[in-house]
């Protein structure tokens, strides 16, 4: 195992640096633990030191977030990558994702959280350590699921349903897949237990739904080849900080599943749900693979090709961002420019005007205005007088002319 490396930002207490402990230590493994055993060292040690199990021991509360860290740097491939070959001060420590469990937050808390999920923040959340317990001491109601049908449910928050599936030889061989949706996009987990000894169930596998077209849905394929899965919330974190990162860094996420295939017997499955504050539903169906031979062969066929794409991708983003680099420099070049062009041909203008002898009074706008309007006056009132000397008279009703008769009367 390699030493403990020294943190970026060191912690005093009393005096005293403290150093954080290296990673594989921490959770038990080698430095070659493929990914499944690293998951599966933290889940057991993180179910260990839960707080739900260990209200009153603050040691254990410090030993769970130093599980939760280390377990957060070597599942991701690039931090892991950045971490072995130069230790925490190659890994951005302040920017760790954690998982919340949902049922050991308050409702304060839990109403933050769903805010936070609802403003495009993305929010990890962990299975709940009393769902967990369970499991593992063997204390869940288990329901069959007959191959080839499904099941339609409610699950409560931060609950589970179990079920288990029962496959042959040839079923196994042929491939074998597992589908959850929701009709109303509720938030759940698909989950696949290991059975062990005792009798009690072991998380093994997690797959967080996540919404396509007008459901939400997840899954767990088995088909004998390398199947992926994409981890939605590393773009989500990468569209936070620049759209242009978020494209560069879409296909980062797209990774190995751990498990390709599945051995003849039963085996286990739950779904948890996921949502903040109410009951999810969903469907639930167990297939065997073989009727779907040409999917089969379009999946791998599709998959090729995003990471080709993931590749080509990678090297686009230097080309892009060399001619970015370059782009910004002409435009901030061609805002200059015209500026300075602008600057060169008032100067001239003003040297042309000085060229004079003649003293040159600006009338203001005001007295313009003025001006206008007292000719616009004295021009109306010379109408208005034209008008009325070349109207006719009109003659009054009492201007009649009447003839008087001079005759003298009889």
């Amino acid at each position: 195992m390699m030493p403990g490396h020294r943190s970026k930002s060191e912690k005093h207490d009393g005096g005293e640096k403290q150093l954080r402990r290296d990673p594989y230590e921490v959770l038990g493994v080698s430095r070659n633990s493929t990914d499944q055993e690293i998951k599966t060292a933290y889940r057991k040690m993180a179910l260990k030191y839960h707080p739900d199990k260990n209200a009153n021991d603050p040691k254990a509360a410090d030993m769970f977030k130093e599980v939760t860290f280390s377990y957060n740097i070597l599942s991701d491939p690039d931090k892991r990558r950045q971490y072995d070959s130069a230790g925490f001060e190659a890994v951005e420590s302040d920017n760790q994702e954690l998982e919340l469990d949902l049922s050991s937050l308050g409702a304060v808390n839990t109403m933050f959280a769903a805010l936070f999920s609802k403003l495009g923040v993305p929010i990890k959340t962990t299975v709940s350590a009393s769902v967990l317990e369970e499991a593992l001491n063997g204390l869940v109601t288990i329901r069959p699921l007959p191959l080839g049908h499904y099941v339609s449910k409610r699950v409560e928050k931060q609950c589970a349903h179990f079920y288990s599936v029962t496959i042959t030889e040839e079923e196994a061989r042929a491939g074998f897949v597992c589908r959850v949706h929701s009709s109303d996009k509720s938030k759940f987990k698909l989950l696949y237990f290991d059975q062990e000894d005792n009798g009690g169930l072991s998380l093994a596998l997690q797959e967080d739904s996540a919404k396509t077209g007008k459901v939400t849905s997840a899954g767990m394929f088995f088909l004998g080849f390398p199947v992926y899965r994409l981890d939605q919330t590393m773009n989500s974190i990468a569209a936070a900080k620049d759209p242009d990162t978020s494209f560069f860094r879409k296909l980062d996420g797209f990774q190995p599943c751990e498990l390709n295939e599945l051995k003849a017997g039963t085996h286990v499955f739950a779904v948890y749900g996921d949502n903040f504050f109410k009951s999810a539903n969903y469907t639930i169906e167990a297939l065997c693979a073989a009727p779907f031979s040409e999917e089969k062969e379009n999946l791998r066929s599709i998959e090729a090709q995003i990471l080709s794409k993931r590749a080509e991708i990678s090297k686009f983003e230097a080309e892009y961002r060399e001619v970015l680099a370059q782009f910004s420099e002409m435009t901030s070049r061609y805002a200059h420019e015209i500026q300075s062009i602008d600057e060169l041909l008032k100067h001239r203008n003003e040297i042309h005007a000085s060229y004079t002898i003649t003293p040159f009074k600006r009338s203001t706008s005001k007295s313009r205005s003025k001006s206008s309007s007292k000719e616009n006056k004295e021009d109306g009132q010379t109408r208005e007088k034209r008008s009325t000397r070349d109207r006719p008279k009109k003659k009054k009703w009492y201007n009649i002319h009447l003839r008087v008769d001079k005759r003298k009367a009889c």
